[in-house]
């Protein structure tokens, strides 16, 4: 499917990643399984975060939450999975402020009041594209995905707020409305595009387009536009664009994913 040496399940990655082997991009891996964001916060303000997620599912597709504070399983998505070791890399947030970025495991900060949350990420539809013959340039190049900050404002839910982030695919203006239908059905992870086209980089608020915001550089080929999707890193912005939210949260490190046991073509039944 890809230009990268890719695992073919979403067990072997969290294996890979929960041992060290693994500390990359999880773009292009288990290219028929679900990828998800991950965000980790004290219990007090669970219910605040489900609701960021409830009015904001295109942004913050909620996939799973943890079954009880303190418990970093998911057994009805990932067997065996351990949220504090299995993605590749891990943010550290204290009091809104980035204080580590991308630490390999999260052992020592999980806590038994620790409430996690799985969101759905838009890797998770690349193969669909990859098998039509839209590969993902990201993918193509064994780099990650770029991601931008918005101006486009989520419909805060207690103490969590702030702005959409987008991530971003260069694909020709006659491929939009086939990249469009193809993702269209993948809802549970942030779905079509939410904006298309170079009109929409200023309609956004992203000032260069050029230089990501979060992951790498984008890379252009001639008659290519910009082609943008709600991205899961969003509930990290919010973290660090709201004063109210106190203590430690922990994210996924941008592109470093939790790869699940469920198959795309079980979420895409399931709508």
């Amino acid at each position: 499917m890809t230009l990268i040496e890719a695992f073919k399940t979403a067990r072997e990655v969290r294996l890979a990643a929960r041992s060290g082997a693994f500390r990359g991009s999880t773009t292009g891996q288990c290219d028929q399984y679900i990828q998800a964001n991950l965000i980790i916060v004290p219990s007090k303000y669970a219910k605040d975060f489900r609701g960021l997620c409830q009015r904001n599912p295109v942004s913050c597709p909620l996939l799973a939450e943890s079954p009880a504070p303190g418990d970093p399983t998911f057994p009805e998505v990932a067997k065996d999975c351990d949220v504090r070791k299995d993605a590749p890399g891990y943010n550290i947030y204290v009091n809104g402020k980035a204080t580590q970025i991308d630490v390999p495991n999260i052992d020592s900060l999980w806590t038994e009041d620790s409430v996690a949350f799985l969101i759905g990420c838009s890797f998770s539809f690349e193969g669909t594209l990859a098998t039509a013959g839209l590969i993902p340039r990201h993918t193509e190049l064994g780099i990650n995905v770029p991601m931008y900050r918005t101006k486009a404002a989520l419909m805060p839910s207690g103490v969590f707020g702030g702005n959409m982030v987008v991530s971003m695919r260069p694909y020709r203006g006659e491929e939009v409305e086939k990249v469009r239908d193809l993702t269209r059905p993948f809802s549970r992870t942030h779905g079509e595009p939410v904006a298309w086209g170079w009109s929409a980089v200023k309609a956004l608020g992203i000032t260069d387009i050029h230089t990501a915001d979060f992951g790498d550089a984008p890379v252009f080929r001639e008659g290519e536009v910009p082609v943008f999707w709600a991205c899961g890193v969003t509930p990290q912005l919010s973290v660090m664009s709201s004063p109210d939210v106190k203590g430690t949260v922990i994210g996924h490190a941008p592109g470093k994913m939790i790869c699940l046991d469920l198959k795309c073509a079980d979420i895409l039944e399931q709508q």
